[in-house]
């Protein structure tokens, strides 16, 4: 086939990009995936460049044009009118009643209404001149609107061109709605929160503050999409006679039209559209705040006229708003399972989407910032279905004299631990994992876990239980529990899963109700168990009418085993922010015991391979916490040992001294060459300490920095700090073996990847037996990966080993080696 000239390209292309666009926004039906979609504009948009005369408005790549430095008012040709508002069931009926009123109709004549969806966007007028858009107007007042040309040619569903079979009049104007997509304005919300700007309100402000932006290409980036309703015009075409003829022949055009859009008989067939787009509202990808009901008819519409500015064919029936405003009391702190901070707005109740709402979230310290909410603001809260109600803006011309910024709590609220916000992180975070009530379940399930204790018998399920009826408070208690403690628990979660229980049930510790809704509500101060009969008939029996209480004393026996473990298992199993499994070994590779581990501050555990800074700090803050220690202290005193302890690993020498000390300092013109100097030159902190600045410019510090140190050294907080530091220091260098012991494992400085299952044992154990033999285990293979065992469906771990040459392992190889290491 002869290769086709540049027009016809372009017309081929302009012709493929219009259809597949009506099957898109029109059809609901994708023709082409958006990869072919986006080759499709880049080759119609490089043709027109090398080609710039064949370049017209209504071309595809025209969506885009130049900034306008003013938005121009421009008065309708036909006015934009309002709909009258129906907000009940009897104002429904009274409007079907008197449409059948004035035209005539019998009692048991049905009108026929068309049934539409009132969408929460922006009216807009586009008009059309011989078949081409040539301008967009916003309702405004309803007589003039602003010209928004410039943006509306890009917003999605808006055709530059009409197409379709029906010949087009010279002049038409077609109305919608222009609205922005859920999804859109999360996805920009998000991003807004990451880079610290104002967010969007709701889909509502947000397509309106786009249209209104004087650069295109800004209001290109948000996405804005377009449904149509209406068409000046059109309704007078012969081809019309209803309301549902014209948004059949707007589909033709290329229009998009909400495909929920449907035809009805009266009022009770409108009543049934209300309540199904009601129910279905939260799950549409756009907000709705209503839906409308036009008299189908074009004749009758005719008949029945207007009444001031609005129609009388025409209702609006408006769903329960979901944007209320109200006062805002206060602004407390909850703390999650696993310690975030959430700021929560406490509010005079209001009703919104049909719910009273009397709490909002706030989400974190960084929103309340850009809200500038303060207690006693009037604020505008949002509630969209089952999504938890949040405060979207602050009236601020109605702030109280006096309200002041709101300012993050020092200590957790439940705990009184202290509260820390890591680099980089918006939450803040409780320190006191195991003392504080709200991580109570999730610090007691992860103790328990099968990489942590190893708990042989207490599952998630069961260590929730024995959180939510009172039987344990810390994991230190799981090692006074007793088998009867045990069944009592058992038969308060069966009581409380149970589907017709209204009785309490007590123990010593606590008692467990069901309320009027059936939820279990926790009474404190109960009486012990009394009622015996009731206790027989909801414990588990066996055949021989004894309660079946093994698995009670499996449990029991677990708990006790576990007593036994290593210091990894235990560092892990305490629930410390950032401690891995993987730092677990290392801390306890070159720390030695748990006293040095708990003992040992930030600034000497930054100095440990693979531990920054955020996680030395948050192991120091976590042995800081007296509800910690005390926690620790208890396990400790019920019996949990560790069968690996041993002395701090001799190499720290090479990594701990006065030097590194110094280097730590925020000291500015302290760097790492100047504190390297120092330590040569004094050895300790105290020879250091006894100097002062004229001798430390001597030993190699620059006038500037000797001035920074005996600044910061006058602080007397920072120089116990930095004395504790080094006492510390020197406790663990003391208690280290004076050499370096060499490595002697046939492992040693490998690095391991295991992948895929394996048969003979679990990866776990695989893991521990290769550690024993002085490997380090890894989780991703990399350039520094010395060996991969490649079980059963290894995926991409094997693969991206194969594909670096790293050596291979099956089982089997695996198994030989370790049987050769006997």
């Amino acid at each position: 086939m002869p290769t086709p000239s540049p027009a016809e390209r372009v017309a081929e292309l302009r012709a493929l990009i219009e259809d597949a666009n009506h099957r898109y926004y029109v059809l609901d039906d994708p023709s082409i995936p958006d990869a072919d979609y986006d080759a499709l504009l880049r080759e119609l948009a490089e043709v027109e460049r090398d080609h710039p005369e064949l370049i017209c408005a209504e071309s595809p790549t025209q969506t885009v044009g130049a900034p306008v430095k003013s938005l121009l008012s421009v008065k309708h040709v036909y006015p934009m009118l309002s709909l009258n508002n129906a907000f009940t069931e009897e104002e429904l009926l009274e409007f079907d009643r008197r449409v059948r009123s004035r035209l005539d109709l019998s009692t048991d004549e049905l009108v026929q209404y068309s049934a539409e969806l009132k969408f929460d966007g922006l009216a807009i007028g586009l008009v059309y001149e011989d078949g081409v858009l040539v301008q967009g107007v916003t309702r405004g007042d309803g007589v003039e609107g602003e010209d928004v040309t410039h943006t509306v040619r890009g917003v999605r569903g808006v055709p530059l061109k009409l197409r379709g079979a029906t010949p087009v009049p010279g002049r038409v104007e077609v109305r919608g709605e222009i609205y922005m997509p859920r999804s859109q304005l999360e996805g920009y919300n998000r991003e807004a929160l990451k880079e610290g700007r104002r967010s969007l309100a709701n889909p509502r402000n947000a397509a309106a503050g786009t249209l209104r932006k004087l650069d295109p290409r800004e209001a290109r980036k948000r996405h804005l999409q377009f449904y149509a309703y209406g068409g000046v015009d059109l309704e007078r075409m012969t081809l019309t006679r209803t309301q549902s003829d014209v948004l059949e022949l707007l589909k033709g055009f290329s229009f998009p039209v909400a495909k929920e859009t449907s035809v009805v008989l009266g009022a009770n067939g409108c009543l049934a559209f209300y309540r199904r787009i009601l129910e279905l509202r939260d799950r549409l990808p756009y907000d709705v705040d209503g839906v409308v009901y036009k008299v189908d008819r074009l004749d009758w519409r005719d008949h029945l006229g207007f009444v001031s500015r609005a129609p009388r064919w025409a209702l609006a029936h408006k769903f329960p708003a979901q944007e209320q405003s109200t006062v805002l009391r206060a602004i407390e702190v909850q703390v999650g399972r696993t310690g975030a901070i959430t700021p929560v707005a406490r509010l005079e109740p209001v009703q919104v989407a049909g719910v009273t709402v009397t709490n909002a979230t706030l989400h974190n310290e960084d929103q309340i910032r850009r809200l500038d909410v303060r207690e006693g603001d009037t604020v505008i809260v949002r509630r969209a279905g089952d999504v938890i109600p949040e405060i979207v803006r602050v009236i601020e011309d109605r702030r109280p004299a006096g309200a002041v910024e709101w300012m993050m709590p020092a200590t957790c609220p439940v705990c009184g631990s202290e509260l820390v916000r890591e680099e980089g992180a918006s939450a803040w975070r409780c320190t006191g994992g195991l003392t504080c009530s709200a991580q109570r379940k999730e610090a007691v399930r992860h103790f328990a876990s099968r990489r942590a204790m190893d708990i042989e018998g207490l599952g998630d399920k069961q260590a929730e239980a024995l959180v939510e009826f009172g039987f344990v408070h810390s994991p230190a208690d799981l090692f006074a529990l007793t088998v009867e403690d045990l069944v009592r628990m058992k038969t308060a979660l069966d009581a409380a899963t149970g589907a017709d229980f209204t009785q309490a049930i007590a123990d010593s510790r606590g008692a467990l109700a069901l309320d009027a809704k059936g939820e279990a509500v926790l009474v404190e101060e109960a009486p012990v168990w009394t009622d015996a009969a009731f206790l027989r008939a909801h414990l588990t029996v066996d055949s021989g009418g004894k309660l079946a209480t093994k698995w009670a004393e499996n449990l029991v026996a677990g708990i006790d085993a576990s007593r036994t473990t290593t210091l990894p298992r235990f560092l892990f199993a305490l629930g410390i922010p950032h401690l891995g499994e993987t730092t677990a070994k290392s801390l306890a590779q070159w720390l030695g015991t748990l006293d040095f581990v708990r003992t040992t501050p930030a600034v000497l555990l930054q100095a440990l391979p693979d531990i920054g800074g955020e996680v030395a700090r948050s192991i120091a803050t976590f042995f800081e916490q007296p509800g910690n220690v005390e926690v620790v202290d208890a396990l400790l005193a019920a019996g949990i040992t560790f069968t690996d302890e041993a002395a701090p690993s001799a190499a720290l020498r090479e990594r701990l001294g006065l030097a590194h000390l110094l280097s730590t300092l925020p000291v500015d013109k302290l760097g790492g060459k100047s504190a390297e100097r120092l330590a040569d030159t004094y050895g300790t902190l105290d020879a250091l300490l006894r100097a002062n600045a004229s001798g430390w410019t001597g030993a190699g510090l620059s006038s500037a920095g000797a001035d920074n140190l005996s600044a910061f050294l006058a602080d007397a907080d920072a120089l116990a700090k930095l004395r504790a530091s080094d006492a510390a220091m020197r406790r663990l260098l003391d208690a280290a073996p004076a050499k370096v012991m060499k490595a002697t494992g046939p492992l040693d400085g490998k690095t391991i990847v295991l992948t895929g299952s394996l048969e003979a044992m679990t990866r776990d154990a695989a893991g521990e037996q290769l550690e024993a033999l002085g490997a380090k285990i890894a989780g991703s293979v990399s350039k520094k990966t010395s060996l991969v065992v490649a079980g059963e469906a290894a995926g991409s771990k094997l693969t991206k080993a194969q594909e670096l040459g790293i050596e291979i392992w099956d089982e089997a190889a695996l198994l030989a080696f370790l049987e050769s290491q006997g």
